[in-house]
């Protein structure tokens, strides 16, 4: 799916005017993404721009910019700290839940990272964060400019090279960034977190995503990118890490209405609705916590990225013939050890069933086959397939069955 970028701006932390892009899908926006560069980097680096498209072929959207005094942003950079970029990311975030949506997904890269792990808790819509190749706390980025350490506290400021262009970093900088208590800010996070880093990071070492997840707490789960570098010159490393995101944060996305509010979706209610992405894929958000992608396989068009629709009425056939075999067992204090249900279903010629009451056209079969694992003996076996017809959704699939439908208003 292609995608549109789209240039703008915004008022940064400090009154300053901050370039930015919106790299939107063409299709649906499942949810918007926030993403922060790295120390003196800007939203145009080239990872940066393959990452944020990668993540529109996904149906997400990304807020991508520069924070103030680097890129195209104003502002001096010299008067800048961490502070400031976390502050600037809280902009951001507003100008999207005012303008679009609220981010639910924040990422941030190398400085960037440790920006957006400070900035979750401020941000209340946001359910996940990414962080690459992020140090684990923000004093590390001093040993960019190690040798003027000295110098900068002597005299207030000194001018370093970074990255092969001049910047003035002041003494403010240094007195803000050991300000930051960051253990804290990543213990109390209290959001989904997914740490990717290269082992063969030369700027910041592996030791730091391992500091990054013990300080965490679940859910969090840790990525390596085997052979990239810091700044993913790898074409391809940005598109792997734009996937993994995108899959990762299928489980903490929460559905919204056109007009940008949280879906509320009811108990007992299930919601399907287009990803925007291949011609048949689809969300599926049940009762409002569990969320997964149903689609058709290849053959028929789809992109295999799902259970079909048929794979999904299999499963809920035999989800319940599982779960009320143990209910019978448990009750009657039965030796199962565990069952297993298989299931398979196709469409044969009623003239071929001789059983069937349906005599003309095509019927639907499914076989089920029941696995049960234990010191059963065979009365109590054969119970247990008599126990598995009363399933519910076995019984629902054989009775009277009313759909209704009807027009529904906007998502």
């Amino acid at each position: 799916m292609a995608h549109n970028s789209q240039k703008m701006t915004f008022t940064g932390g400090s009154g300053e005017t901050l370039a930015a892009r919106l790299d939107l899908p063409d299709g649906p926006v499942r949810a918007y993404a926030l993403f922060a560069h790295c120390f003196t980097c800007t939203k145009d680096l080239k990872a940066v721009s393959r990452l944020a498209g990668g993540l529109t072929r996904h149906g997400i959207a990304v807020l991508r910019f520069d924070f103030t005094g680097l890129g195209s942003s104003e502002g001096e950079f010299a008067n800048t700290n961490f502070t400031s970029n976390i502050q600037d990311l809280i902009k951001a975030a507003d100008w999207l839940r005012d303008n679009h949506q609220a981010p639910q997904i924040l990422i941030g890269h190398s400085l960037g990272g440790a920006a957006v792990l400070a900035a979750a808790d401020k941000i209340p819509e946001s359910q996940a964060v990414a962080t690459i190749g992020a140090p684990y706390d923000p004093e590390h980025v001093t040993a960019n400019f190690e040798a003027a350490v000295c110098e900068i506290k002597e005299k207030g400021h000194a001018e370093v090279s970074l990255g092969g262009r001049p910047f003035v970093i002041e003494k403010h900088f240094l007195d803000d960034i050991s300000t930051h208590n960051q253990k804290e800010a990543i213990a109390n996070l209290k959001r989904a977190l997914l740490i990717f880093h290269a082992p063969r990071d030369e700027v910041v070492g592996i030791d730091n995503a391992e500091l990054i997840f013990l300080a965490a707490k679940h859910p969090k789960s840790f990525v390596s990118l085997d052979e990239a570098d810091h700044l993913m010159h790898n074409p391809d490393d940005a598109v792997y890490v734009s996937g993994v995101i995108a899959a990762w944060a299928d489980s903490y996305i929460v559905p919204h209405n056109a007009d940008g509010t949280p879906q509320e979706i009811p108990e007992g209610d299930v919601v399907v609705w287009e990803t925007g992405a291949g011609k048949y894929q689809q969300h599926v958000m049940v009762g409002g916590h569990h969320y997964f992608k149903a689609d058709e396989p290849v053959g028929f068009g789809g992109m295999d990225s799902g259970p079909s629709p048929y794979d999904l009425l299999l499963a809920g056939l035999g989800a319940c013939t599982s779960m009320t075999i143990r209910m019978y067992a448990d009750h009657k204090k039965l030796p199962l050890d565990n069952v297993t249900v298989r299931l398979n279903h196709e469409k044969i010629h009623a003239e071929d069933c001789h059983e069937c009451e349906t005599k003309n056209g095509k019927i639907d079969v499914i076989e089920r086959e029941v696995i049960l694992n234990g010191d059963l003996d065979e009365a109590t076996r054969a119970r247990m397939l008599e126990i598995a017809d009363k399933c519910p959704v076995h019984k629902t699939l054989h009775s009277e069955i009313k759909i209704v439908t009807h027009e529904g208003g906007e998502p």
